[in-house]
């Protein structure tokens, strides 16, 4: 398999989150390392949050499992049960359908690094327990609805 010249790779940076969510991730940038080596069954993300900024709204997975390893700075783990501080050298992961909400939130002063690791579902439901959000992919897409199934327009 070739390099990937992450240092070449485009950064993604925010989220395609309807507008009343997208600033809990303004800060957050990521490089699609998975899109780069072509892979189809896992993603991998070279991701990083400035101070301030979440990796996401709090959600959880119906189909697919993710993980994440802390190579810099310090993160804050925030689940159902509580908050977890999390370093260089440090893990966390998720079970598809475990239905435990959770994000990472920088509240320090230097940028957090981490890869994310995750399936890629050919259908998922995503579940945002804080806010009014449900995220689905499937044969038309991927969309953000309502929790009542209505779109966000």
């Amino acid at each position: 398999m070739p390099k990937i010249d992450i240092d070449r790779l485009r950064v993604y940076d925010g989220s395609d989150y309807p507008a009343p969510f997208r600033k809990v991730v303004a800060g957050r940038s990521r490089k699609r390392l998975g899109d780069a080596a072509g892979l189809d069954q896992f993603g991998v993300n070279l991701t990083t949050l400035k101070p301030g900024a979440a990796s996401a709204l709090r959600h959880w997975h119906e189909n697919e499992d993710e993980f994440v390893y802390i190579l810099g700075g310090e993160a804050v783990l925030i689940e159902d049960d509580g908050e977890s501080v999390l370093k260089p050298g440090d893990a966390a992961g998720f079970k598809a359908n475990s239905r435990n909400g959770h994000h990472l939130v920088n509240r320090g002063s230097a940028d957090v690094v981490y890869l994310e690791i995750g399936t890629r579902a050919k259908r998922e439901r995503a579940e945002y327990p804080d806010v009014d959000l449900v995220a689905i992919g499937d044969e038309k897409g991927e969309r953000y609805t309502h929790k009542d199934g209505t779109p966000y327009s």
